[in-house]
C-alpha cells in the first residue's frame, strides 16, 4: 500500500516537473515551429481560385505532380484524384471538371 502511493507521488511529481520544464521552453518551441516552411505543416494548399484558362503550372497543382510528370504518373494523379472527387460520390461536378480539363492538358501537352 505504501509503494502505491509513493508511486503516484512520484508519478505527480514528475508530471509537475514536466508540465514546469514545458512552460518554459514554449517560447522556443514557437519559435522553432514559425522557422519551418509553412508547406512542410498543412500551410501547403494553393491560395486563389482557377486561373480563367488552364496554364501547365496550374495543371500540375490541380493533380499534384511535377510539371515534367509522364503519361503514367498523370493518369495515375487523376484516378487518385476522380475516386476522391467523383461527383456520382458527392464531389463537387466543377472540380472534377478541373481535374479532367488539367488531365487532358497535360496529356495533350505530354503528345508533343
Amino acid at each position: 500500500m505504501v509503494a502505491v502511493g509513493l508511486a503516484l507521488a512520484a508519478a505527480g511529481f514528475a508530471g509537475r516537473y514536466a508540465m514546469q520544464a514545458m512552460r518554459q521552453l514554449e517560447p522556443q518551441m514557437k519559435q522553432a515551429l514559425q522557422s519551418f516552411p509553412k508547406t512542410a505543416f498543412g500551410g501547403g494548399y494553393y491560395r486563389g481560385g482557377f486561373d480563367p484558362k488552364m496554364s501547365k503550372r496550374e495543371a500540375s497543382l490541380v493533380l499534384g505532380v511535377s510539371p515534367t510528370a509522364n503519361r503514367i504518373k498523370i493518369q495515375e494523379a487523376h484516378r487518385r484524384l476522380m475516386i476522391l472527387n467523383h461527383p456520382d460520390r458527392g464531389g463537387s461536378p466543377y472540380i472534377a471538371a478541373k481535374i479532367n480539363e488539367a488531365k487532358d492538358f497535360l496529356d495533350a501537352k505530354t503528345k508533343k
